[in-house]
């Protein structure tokens, strides 16, 4: 049986996508630092709504009426409206969990989620970034803040993230290199500027 690679590439970017990874690193830092607390899964259904569902749901509603053109929304032009959306669902999660007392850490991630889709907004204007790493290495820094640094050997996953991006042509290198960095320093260093109050 012959490699397809491109069906290797698309099922990289997949699973090391937003509404996979953001879930899958909300679950953990839930239950390995606040699973004794009894509201620990209201959080984390609050973070599971505003960084998964809703926009899975967004984005399957912009594709079903013609707004956007694929899951990816590969084209930059494209981007303007589900990210202005993002940043209104997370701030409201981030209003619902102050109402439910969550942990400052927890509900920092809300915040800081809609203060980072406004920075992607931001430079969408002019130029493509490429979402995925920034949403991988922002949650991998997350990890590192909760757990610690041992949760540095997840970047591991940026370098096929990054190929899987550029085979698909939906990024160039200094697109998904740009999205890798500052998706990492930005949420960290928010996040010890926010714990830190």
């Amino acid at each position: 049986m012959q490699f397809d690679t491109r069906r290797f590439a698309s099922l990289v970017s997949w699973v090391i996508s937003p509404v996979v990874v953001a879930p899958a690193v909300y679950l953990l830092i839930v239950l390995y630092g606040y699973s004794a607390k009894p509201r620990h899964l209201d959080w984390f259904l609050v973070l599971l709504l505003s960084a998964t569902i809703a926009p899975m749901f967004l984005i399957l509603g912009l594709k079903k009426i013609g707004r956007v053109s694929d899951y990816n929304i590969t084209f930059r032009e494209q981007r303007f409206l589900p990210l202005l959306v993002l940043v209104g669902v997370n701030l409201v999660g981030y209003e619902l969990m102050n109402q439910l007392d969550a942990p400052r850490f927890l509900s920092g991630i809300l915040l800081f989620n809609a203060v980072n889709t406004v920075f992607i907004l931001l430079v969408t204007l002019q130029w493509k970034i490429s979402i995925h790493l920034f949403s991988l290495t922002s949650s991998i820094a997350l990890l590192v803040l909760s757990l610690g640094a041992p949760a540095l050997a997840l970047l591991a996953f940026v370098p096929l993230l990054m190929w899987s991006r550029i085979y698909l042509k939906a990024h160039n290198f200094m697109q998904t290199l740009v999205g890798s960095l500052i998706g990492f320093l930005l949420m960290y260093g928010e996040f010890k500027w926010w714990l830190s109050l």
